[in-house]
């Protein structure tokens, strides 16, 4: 697979869980268990790399106290992501929301998301 997918796992009692390794050079392993979802944001790796990679060094943010700045360019950056859902009938589009709630466990490739369809991890190729 190469380098410019986004999914979002979203959390449900499906008895499949998906592993992912993030955090940059911190090489955290993650699980969520639920449905996989392909998203669009086209300039979204782009600004996820800014973010993680630059401001954060790519080592992670493991007890990291996010501030108001970090919290509103990660916020920002995750609604410029597209989460599709469907009725059967009608495609809907939906901007995905930061999970505030779960702040603490945001890092790279791993970021807690409101969907839709529920709670969710929004997740990327590890720079790593």
């Amino acid at each position: 697979m190469d380098d410019g997918w986004l999914y979002v796992v979203v959390e449900a009692p499906t008895g499949v869980c998906y592993q992912q390794q993030y955090g940059g050079t911190a090489c955290r392993q993650g699980k969520a268990e639920g449905y996989l979802v392909p998203v669009f944001g086209p300039d979204a790796l782009d600004a996820f790399g800014e973010l993680f990679v630059t401001h954060f060094r790519g080592s992670g943010t493991w007890n990291h106290r996010w501030s108001d700045g970090e919290v509103t360019t990660l916020r920002r950056i995750v609604e410029g992501v597209t989460f599709w859902t469907s009725d059967g009938v009608d495609d809907e589009p939906h901007q995905l929301r930061l999970d505030d709630a779960r702040i603490a466990e945001a890092d790279e490739a791993w970021i807690p998301v409101r969907t839709p369809d529920g709670p969710g991890v929004l997740m990327w190729s590890n720079s790593d």
